[in-house]
């Protein structure tokens, strides 16, 4: 079977949401094996998500945890070595938007989008990469967005863009650093996908006015975002690092 992960042990941050991209990751990690530890702010929404894993016949477990707070952050990742062993795979998935434009942004928006999405990127990876490194083995899959590399026009402001893009450069600045390592540190940078990230799924009229300069004609599925993740997350993708996958439908290409 390509990309097994029977074996690895898996951090998904922001898993607990029901329509979520980090939901759907975890899951589709834990089909190709992985033991997947869910990490959310939502503890109700995180053990809904565990169970769905261990319905996989995977282990699992359930941590309540603000990305921002590296206390928090370090406890999850001690929890998750008592447990498992070790931490194979992290995917920095949880974070937030904001429709505004700069004139109206506030400090407080700003310090908000920034370090839910970048900030904790930064913190988790710290927390892991000790036990990866010593293991001689990692995989870190960043979550940014399609708002990266286009400079926003599709949901959320110059804050979110600015974050998001930072996410990328991040990545490959610590590629650098960890590589000699077995450690890969990678990107998915999704176009429009439907969750609730934008505060709802659109009705299917609105979602064809959005999707009609998409070349695929449709909105991204959390399917599709967690088949690359699955992929970069595997043995398989060992010599990739660095990198960003675009999963958007052709909306962006470069």
């Amino acid at each position: 079977m390509l990309f097994n992960l029977k074996g690895r042990t898996a951090i998904v941050t922001g898993a607990g949401s029901k329509r979520g991209i980090g939901r759907c990751i975890a899951l589709s990690l834990a089909e190709q094996g992985a033991n997947v530890v869910i990490c959310d702010m939502n503890l109700e929404g995180a053990k809904e998500t565990a169970a769905e894993v261990a319905a996989k016949g995977v282990k699992t477990d359930a941590i309540q945890c603000n990305v921002i707070i590296e206390k928090e952050i370090a406890e999850v990742v001690k929890q998750t070595i008592a447990k498992f062993g070790k931490v194979d795979i992290l995917v920095n998935n949880a974070g937030i938007t904001q429709p505004v434009k700069v004139l109206d942004m506030t400090e407080a928006d700003w310090d908000r989008i920034v370090d839910v999405n970048m900030k904790s990127t930064f913190l988790f990876s710290k927390a892991v990469l000790p036990n990866m490194i010593a293991n001689k083995y990692g995989r870190i899959v960043n979550m940014s967005s399609v708002s990266a590399k286009r400079g926003g026009g599709v949901f959320g402001g110059a804050h979110y863009s600015a974050a998001k893009s930072g996410i990328l450069a991040f990545g490959k600045a610590l590629s650098r650093e960890v590589a000699p390592n077995g450690i890969t540190i990678n990107a998915i940078t999704p176009g429009i996908v439907a969750t609730d990230i934008r505060g709802g799924v659109e009705d299917e009229e609105t979602q064809k006015k959005m999707t009609a300069d998409i070349p695929c004609r449709r909105m991204g599925r959390p399917e599709d975002v967690a088949a690359a993740v699955c992929f970069l997350a595997s043995d398989e993708a060992g010599y990739i690092t660095g990198e960003e996958i675009d999963v958007n439908g052709g909306s962006h290409m470069d």
